[in-house]
C-alpha cells in the first residue's frame, strides 16, 4: 500500500505541470517582447549649443563645464544585433502553417536537417583545405611556393622535409649509381 502523502505531493507536481502546459499557443500572442533596437530613438540635443573651447578654459578648478559633461553625440558605427534567439524564428516559422504535419516538417527541417548539412558542409571543407595544405609544395619555384615559404618563414614555422617520392629519390639514385660502380669492376 502506497502512503497518501506521497500520492497527494505526486498529484499536486502533475497538476502544476498540467495547467502551466500552452495547449494553443499563439505566435502573435507568446513571441517575447520586442528588443530596443527595433525602434529607432532620436537623440535630443541641447538647443543651446556648448560655446566653444574658451569655456573650458575660463572654468574654475573645481568646474567642469557643459560642453565635457555633455559631448556631442556620436553616429552609431554598427548596425544593431540581429535577434538570434531560436524561439522567436521557430514561432514565425510556424504562425502560417495548419497542421500538425507542418510543424513536423518545420521542425525536423530546422533541428535536424539544416545542423546535418551546415556540419557536413564544414568538415568537407576543413577536409578540402587540410588536403590541399597537405599537398602544397615548398620546394618549386612558382609564386605559390613563394609565398608559401615567405608566409612560414613570417610566422617562424619549420617547413617540412618532402615526403614520399623526392625524399626517397636521393636513396635510389645512390642505389643505382652504386650497381654501376658495382657493374664495372
Amino acid at each position: 500500500m502506497t502512503d497518501p502523502t506521497q500520492d497527494a505531493a505526486i498529484q499536486l507536481a502533475e497538476t502544476i505541470q498540467q495547467s502551466h502546459i500552452n495547449r494553443a499557443p499563439s505566435p502573435s500572442h507568446d513571441n517575447a517582447p520586442d528588443t530596443s533596437f527595433d525602434t529607432k530613438q532620436p537623440v535630443d540635443l541641447d538647443p543651446h549649443p556648448s560655446p566653444p573651447l574658451s569655456e573650458i578654459e575660463d572654468a574654475d578648478s573645481d568646474e567642469i563645464p557643459l560642453s565635457v559633461l555633455r559631448p556631442t553625440p556620436r553616429r552609431a558605427q554598427m548596425p544593431p544585433l540581429p535577434d538570434m534567439r531560436f524561439e522567436q524564428s521557430y514561432l514565425a516559422s510556424i504562425k502560417d502553417t495548419t497542421g500538425w504535419a507542418g510543424i513536423a516538417y518545420i521542425t525536423m527541417r530546422d533541428q535536424v536537417l539544416m545542423p546535418l548539412v551546415q556540419g557536413m558542409a564544414w568538415t568537407l571543407i576543413v577536409a578540402g583545405w587540410r588536403h590541399w595544405n597537405k599537398a602544397s609544395n615548398f620546394k618549386g619555384r612558382t609564386v605559390g611556393s613563394r609565398i608559401r615559404r615567405w608566409w612560414w618563414g613570417v610566422n617562424n614555422w619549420t617547413i617540412p622535409e618532402a615526403k614520399g617520392r623526392m625524399r626517397d629519390a636521393g636513396k635510389v639514385e645512390d642505389f643505382y649509381k652504386g650497381q654501376a660502380s658495382a657493374g664495372s669492376d
